[in-house]
């Protein structure tokens, strides 16, 4: 059977398009995977400062940061919501009894210590602290980075043991910063213990996939037509290596189904979670809220840049629902 021109014609633009299909899809893959590399892989990243225990004096927060070095800690272990991950934290007891407690969440790639001067700042206010390292950072196992949507379950999980160890009548407080208190609004939408009395989240972002987006303009430059393919091709990725699409970590998803106090700050000259989010936790949020947005103070900076603003503000909105 022979073929005319015209069908063979036909025959090489399907060969044509079915290649141009394939190394478009591997192209989609191939940046899909680098992107997921950069976002989800624990590892040194170059938009973030590592965590470091060396404390300058000229730090507006010295004074907390070496307290929190030379505290007795103890060591803290749990097994994740995910039944298999370990977890480790550290516990500093408050220095009189009390019911009252804080969980201090961490940001993206860093760790338990890193949260020392918060750790310090709290402890003055009477709290028993609790700092736990989370999935796949500091001493916790964990292969991938989850923005807080997995770790939701796991903070719940610590809350619980507060509860056991310290007893009905504990108090909790639940705190985060950046990833931290994303973490922490995202942990606001699932049933909590009673016990959880408040949250407080230090510039969080609304979502992981609007941090995404942002970041991919912001680092990377990425125009929109490249950054919808690119995103889409990194959440898929994500769903089958670490349990879910981008599109579903959502503060102000989890927001909407929170009645519990919010106290929000955010510097507003953040650059790397735009001052913008904090506005649309607040409106979603259902409970009592509050915001402070610090002037001058960039991403993870509002308690450097005013020290003494800020443990007023958090003292005040705690002492109306934590007694």
């Amino acid at each position: 059977m022979f073929m005319n021109k015209t069908d063979k014609k036909k025959r090489s633009w399907w060969r044509w398009g079915l290649a141009l299909v394939g190394m478009l899809l591997v192209a989609w893959g191939a940046a899909g995977a680098y992107f997921f590399h950069v976002a989800m892989v624990p590892s040194h990243k170059s938009f973030v400062s590592s965590p470091t225990t060396v404390i300058k004096k000229s730090d507006p927060l010295y004074q907390q940061k070496r307290w929190f070095q030379q505290a007795t800690k103890q060591k803290w272990t749990m097994t994740a919501a995910d039944g298999k991950t370990r977890l480790v934290a550290a516990y500093l007891p408050a220095a009189q009894p009390t019911t009252k407690s804080v969980i201090i969440l961490h940001g993206f790639m860093q760790n338990k210590e890193s949260m020392g001067a918060y750790a310090a700042l709290f402890h003055q206010l009477g709290y028993n602290v609790l700092l736990p390292d989370a999935r796949a950072h500091g001493q916790s196992q964990g292969h991938y980075i989850g923005y807080g949507w997995p770790e939701r379950y796991d903070v719940r999980k610590w809350a619980k043991r507060l509860i056991r160890d310290h007893g009905p009548k504990s108090q909790i407080v639940i705190f985060g910063v950046s990833m931290g208190g994303a973490t922490t609004m995202m942990t606001s939408g699932l049933q909590l213990p009673a016990q959880v009395k408040a949250l407080v989240a230090d510039c969080g972002y609304s979502s992981l996939q609007a941090e995404l987006d942002y970041q991919a303009g912001h680092l990377y430059h990425l125009p929109m037509l490249v950054r919808i393919p690119v995103e889409g091709a990194l959440s898929v990725i994500n769903r089958m290596a670490n349990g879910f699409f981008t599109q579903s970590a959502s503060s102000t998803r989890a927001l909407h189904h929170n009645h519990r106090p919010l106290l929000l700050i955010h510097g507003a000259a953040d650059d790397f979670v735009p001052t913008k989010m904090v506005w649309q936790n607040y409106r979603a949020t259902q409970g009592p809220k509050q915001i402070w947005v610090v002037p001058h103070a960039g991403h993870a900076k509002a308690y450097a840049t005013s020290p003494a603003a800020y443990r007023a503000h958090l003292q005040a909105f705690l002492a109306r629902y934590v007694k």
